[in-house]
């Protein structure tokens, strides 16, 4: 019997250029690349389609999709016994791993009474004042586990972390360090070295960025152990490293397959060949939001989905109002609750590599270690990592990414529900709240939030709303074409409510004429002419010389962009126009300064 027979022979294989003829014919004239071809700011392109022509370099050494994926929560110890509550409390709700951030030195004993050792993983960010923890601490594991390979968690001491988000650093750690690699050695599951990159991606980097700058990083480490006599086979057996989790989710699962692949190879370059490090994915800072906060429970679920099959060993997932808030009891549940239903109800950690051998995935993967290889040899070209931070080469190589970000959500073409896309006009939210924007220091990086000058924008509407006890009101007035008229109303309905004001629901008039009439008459603070380019060429200036007849003060906005006619519209009485080009945060804040200046005159 034939085993090797064809399936549907009638048919000949479709070559790639056979698809590419087909697409370009679809497009009409519309360029491929441009049309189809996506452009990701880690400056790589990728393709929209694949198949059996697509030659690929996989990778190795990307990791292994584990079933032991930690859950962790963090716990602010204030108290051994508030953080022994804290503590028991997570793990009742389904928490496997708790890092505690200790300020002082702690009794162990009463800090995890209750905790089994065995099976809960347990991690402390340590600062310079509790470091004597680590040696109480050694003495209660000692006398509570069964197994040394049982022990499981990382010493934090922020060497790293805080050295690039204060430019300080701090030599005497290194020796911490040492002592802590020579005090564990004997627990392979427990690492003392911890490298954290989540700071690079919070302070608005690329994935490419992170990965690089965190290698070099490692580097910098490696070095001031050899000088200190630990050899680098303890380094890498002790190492734990953290990453931030960024909100683009096949590139996010490519950077740490591309991270854990580039770590084995450096590792190859110092002689070492067989070690275990363990990566925690942190979700980050950056993608989250104050407005419509609830949004952040999706935004850290995708984030966990994209580590967990990216191969990370754990993840600690924020609370969804931790940025604006102490976590409740609620948000820190639901937080937990997010892995434990990935984990066990959705089988991600249940599958071996669920990603390994997707074309796209693989691609993502290997083109991100490709360019986070090259830049991690420039780095290293020009003298490593501490010359590369003090000479602020890093920070502004990230500030050039970090402003095209913000460019690109303020141009809204880098969507964020409830922000600068699809905002949620029932929410108020308290201008103590919100940003007044970002506070710049070129010389360290500073986590924060993508959202913070939008946050800005929303801050003066809520101090309009309490020092004039009135919500500005956005009217949408139009005429003409039905489909145009409805779609420019929706579009600006989306578009203006960014701002916090409150929009009413479209006014539809029979005549350019009374919809200038009725509008210029209502209550409202802003109007928005909603119609069609015709309708625009034949009626938008009698429209405006109406409305400015009757009102001078209200904002008046035009929903298109009728560029023929534009001079004309502007010099009658138009204040500006809104469409796919606009920029929100500019736009608004022009909104938002005559709202004031017209309050003020109102005002006296």
């Amino acid at each position: 019997m034939e085993t090797n027979k064809k399936l549907f022979p009638e048919f000949a294989p479709v070559t790639k250029q056979q698809w590419i003829e087909k697409v370009n014919a679809d497009l009409k004239g519309e360029d491929f690349n441009r049309k189809l071809v996506w452009k990701n700011l880690n400056d790589i392109d990728f393709q929209p389609f694949y198949n059996v022509e697509d030659s690929l370099n996989y990778l190795t050494n990307t990791g292994e999709n584990t079933p032991a994926l930690i859950n962790y929560r963090s716990i602010k110890v204030t108290s051994e016994e508030s953080g022994n509550q804290q503590a028991l409390k997570a793990v009742s709700e389904g928490v496997t791993g708790l890092l505690f951030e200790l300020e002082e030195n702690v009794p162990a004993s009463t800090l995890l009474n209750g905790i089994n050792l065995n099976h809960t993983a347990v991690s402390f960010i340590l600062s310079k004042k509790a470091v004597g923890f680590t040696k109480d601490f050694y003495g209660f594991v000692e006398d509570n586990i069964h197994n040394h390979k049982n022990l499981r968690g990382y010493f934090d001491l922020g060497i790293i972390s805080n050295y690039i988000t204060t430019g300080t650093i701090d030599v005497q750690q290194f020796e911490t360090l040492v002592n802590l690699v020579k005090l564990w050695k004997e627990y392979p599951n427990f690492k003392t070295i911890t490298i954290s990159g989540t700071a690079y991606l919070d302070a608005g980097s690329n994935q490419v960025q992170e990965v690089a700058y965190t290698l070099n990083s490692l580097i910098y480490i490696i070095e001031q152990c050899l000088d200190r006599d630990i050899n680098v086979q303890a380094v890498f057996n002790s190492l734990h490293v953290q990453l931030a989790i960024g909100s683009e989710y096949f590139v996010e699962i490519g950077k740490f397959r591309a991270f854990n692949s580039l770590l084995h190879e450096i590792a190859k370059k110092y002689g070492i060949a067989d070690f275990k490090h363990t990566l925690t994915a942190k979700t980050s800072v950056w993608s989250k939001s104050v407005t419509d906060a609830h949004t952040n429970l999706l935004r850290a679920t995708t984030e966990a989905m994209s580590a967990i099959l990216g191969n990370a060993d754990g993840v600690l997932i924020d609370a969804y109002d931790k940025e604006f808030n102490k976590a409740s009891d609620f948000s820190n549940r639901i937080a937990a609750n997010i892995a434990t239903i990935l984990k066990e109800e959705s089988y991600f950690g249940k599958v071996a590599n669920p990603v390994d051998g997707s074309y796209y995935i693989e691609e993502v993967s290997t083109k991100i270690a490709k360019k986070a290889l090259e830049l991690f040899k420039t780095i290293e070209a020009e003298g490593g990592f501490y010359k590369a931070f003090e000479n602020e080469w890093i920070q502004t190589q990230i500030a050039k990414i970090r402003q095209e970000k913000i460019k690109l959500i303020s141009q809204r073409r880098l969507p964020m529900v409830g922000v600068n896309k699809y905002p949620n006009l029932m929410e108020k939210v308290a201008s103590k709240v919100l940003s007044e924007g970002a506070k710049s220091n070129s010389k360290v990086l500073t986590p924060r939030r993508a959202s913070l000058e939008i946050e800005a924008l929303r801050k003066v509407t809520e101090q309009i709303v309490e020092e004039t006890k009135k919500r500005p009101i956005v009217e949408l007035t139009s005429f003409g074409n039905l489909t145009m008229r409805k779609a420019r109303a929706a579009f600006s309905y989306d578009f203006i409510g960014v701002s916090g004001f409150e929009v009413w629901q479209e006014k539809s008039y029979d005549s350019a004429k009374q919809a200038a009439e009725a509008s210029a008459k209502s209550e409202s603070d802003v109007v928005v002419i909603c119609s069609s380019d015709p309708d625009y060429d034949e009626s938008a200036l009698l429209f405006v010389e109406i409305f400015r007849a009757i009102n001078s003060e209200k904002v008046l906005l035009l929903a298109g962009n009728p560029v023929e006619i534009m001079d004309a519209l502007t010099k009658t009485g138009l204040d500006g126009c809104i469409n796919l080009k606009s920029d929100v945060i500019q736009t608004i804040a022009g909104v938002q300064k005559k709202i004031q200046k017209n309050n003020k005159i109102l005002n006296g």
